[in-house]
């Protein structure tokens, strides 16, 4: 029997699932199987995958269906203790499984390992640094503040947790992830692996490039969550709901010019500014007003032209610096 099984939900990923497969196979951790579970694609993502000859790949193809129902479809096939998700459009560092089975093995407390992630362009080049968290334990209230593990192409989970706690909300079509990993967080340990070991794709047609659904989806998990907490806990819904808007707000600007929303992303600033009054003391709102305005009433090309002469203004990423990730 393998150590881990790896699920890779897929639909219609003909340009990045070859690359996504090839960085699970280069792991220097080989004794996996790969479950891939094949949404019903309509393009030729079937036959980039049957290109790949490895005898650990097993691929099963089902109707159509959310990431949701896909990660549980996965989850039937798994024969193995430990069980890692990657997304088709996301890549692992060599040492990703290797690191993460070693730190569940060394901390048998814990049911839950995370790495650092980083956000990579459709081209694989580096955008940003995401989260590089370090929280050990009993991590339930970072989380119930910000969705610290960052992507769900990032953990490995003791399998037995998830028969236990159950799958993943098959209701919810976005941050199905963030649901969860807070519902593991009640229950069982985390422990972080130190080191970049996922890369997380970010890209025009990427699940989390609609923001809209990303709003209702964590609004849902956020009140569900905060429904179930301790009294000693309910103050950080106030944090938590505060964060989401200021990611929100960085999401809905960070498009080129003519491709905003310019009412949501209207609306996702001011909901930031109620929702956290003191952003009105440091420059990042102000400086996304300033772009939300150059993006809107400009021309589209001299809005970009405007924008590369003042990167600091088309730079909003420093709202994750305002994001509130431990409240004393």
């Amino acid at each position: 029997m393998p150590l881990v099984s790896v699920i890779i939900p897929v639909y219609n990923a003909e340009n990045t699932i070859q690359k996504t497969i090839a960085s699970v196979l280069a792991q220097s951790l080989s004794d996996f199987e790969l479950i891939i579970i094949n949404s019903n694609s309509s393009d030729s993502t079937l036959n980039q995958i049957s290109q790949i000859q490895d005898s650990r790949i097993k691929l099963f193809t089902y109707p159509q269906a959310n990431a949701s129902v896909n990660r549980n479809r996965g989850l039937l096939h798994t024969t193995t203790k430990f069980v890692s998700f990657l997304d088709a459009d996301d890549l692992w560092k060599p040492d990703k499984l290797e690191a993460q089975y070693q730190a569940l093995q060394e901390n048998p407390e814990a049911t839950v390992a995370y790495s650092f992630t980083d956000a990579i362009d459709e081209n694989d080049n580096f955008l940003r640094k995401c989260s590089h968290a370090t929280w050990t334990g009993n991590v339930y209230s970072k989380l119930l503040l910000d969705d610290f593990i960052g992507s769900g192409s990032n953990v490995m989970v003791r399998r037995q947790a998830f028969t236990e706690i159950g799958g993943f909300d098959e209701l919810l079509t976005n941050a199905e992830d963030t649901d969860m990993w807070l519902r593991l967080a009640a229950h069982y340990h985390f422990i972080p692996v130190k080191k970049v070991q996922v890369l997380y794709r970010v890209s025009r047609n990427s699940k989390s490039s609609n923001i809209l659904g990303s709003e209702s989806s964590n609004l849902s998990i956020i009140n569900k969550a905060f429904n179930d907490v301790s009294p000693t806990l309910k103050h950080l819904k106030s944090y938590r709901i505060a964060n989401l808007y200021k990611y929100l707000s960085y999401k809905a600007l960070t498009v080129e010019p003519g491709q905003q929303n310019t009412f949501h992303a209207a609306r996702f600033l001011w909901m930031t500014i109620i929702t956290d009054i003191l952003i009105l003391k440091n420059m990042i709102i102000y400086k996304a007003i300033i772009k939300l305005m150059i993006i809107s009433i400009l021309p589209k090309r001299l809005a970009k032209i405007l924008l590369q002469k003042v990167p600091k203004i088309s730079d909003v990423s420093t709202f994750f610096g305002y994001i509130k990730t431990d409240i004393n």
